[in-house]
């Protein structure tokens, strides 16, 4: 990914249709922004100097082919990746243990225990995350028709993705960082978890959606 493709990202944060989440009394600093941003991976360079600015109350997709730097820009935004040069802030501060009280992280892949319930996992979150609402994680749980009771072991990839997807969702988070959050998820709960993506983002949505051409055709 370089400049020419951050400039995508750029106009889309300006173009995009979310004034109505703005809220003059927020903190006015962007809630991400790179600085001449590089991260090199041995020979390869996955982004090669990123300048980007992105104020609170934004959704912004990050599109590009497979290896364009998407999951490492957003890896490296929740501070699971180093820059090799340059410099990223989330909400004026480097990645680390403040930045992840405000950030809400869906990886690409499923990380939560098989042999936990899904009840056990939601105590989890509220027990670790101030800004977790358990209220809220249940009522879309009931939404998409998945059992609290039920163990992950006994789901399919696509419902453990959604609980996933519901456990991320219910935090009240400044920045929701999402990599491929509607990969596995059937269409007919798609339309749902889209809404439910829209209407819980508080400040800034960060998310990566292969398929967002196609949405943007339906919506």
């Amino acid at each position: 990914m370089n400049n020419d493709e951050n400039k995508l990202l750029s106009d889309s944060a300006e173009n995009d249709s979310t004034s109505n989440y703005t809220n003059s009394s927020v903190d006015s600093n962007p809630i991400l922004e790179c600085k001449n941003l590089f991260k090199n991976f041995s020979n390869a360079e996955a982004l090669k100097g990123i300048d980007l600015t992105i104020k609170r109350g934004r959704i912004v997709g990050l599109l590009g082919p497979n290896g364009s730097g998407k999951s490492t820009l957003i890896k490296l935004a929740n501070g699971l990746l180093t820059p090799s040069s340059g410099e990223i802030l989330i909400a004026g501060n480097k990645p680390g243990i403040e930045t992840k009280k405000i950030v809400s992280y869906l990886p690409e892949r499923t990380y939560l225990n098989d042999w936990m319930k899904v009840s056990d996992i939601i105590n989890f979150f509220k027990d670790f995350y101030d800004n977790f609402n358990p209220k809220r994680a249940y009522e879309m749980l009931q939404k998409l028709n998945i059992n609290p009771d039920d163990k992950l072991k006994t789901m399919s990839k696509g419902t453990k993705e959604k609980v996933q997807l519901i456990l991320v969702m219910s935090r009240d988070a400044d920045l929701y960082l999402l990599d491929e959050p509607i990969a596995g998820v059937d269409p007919a709960a798609r339309d749902y978890i889209l809404n439910t993506i829209i209407t819980t983002m508080k400040m800034l949505l960060l998310l990566y959606l292969p398929t967002l051409s196609q949405i943007l055709k339906e919506y």
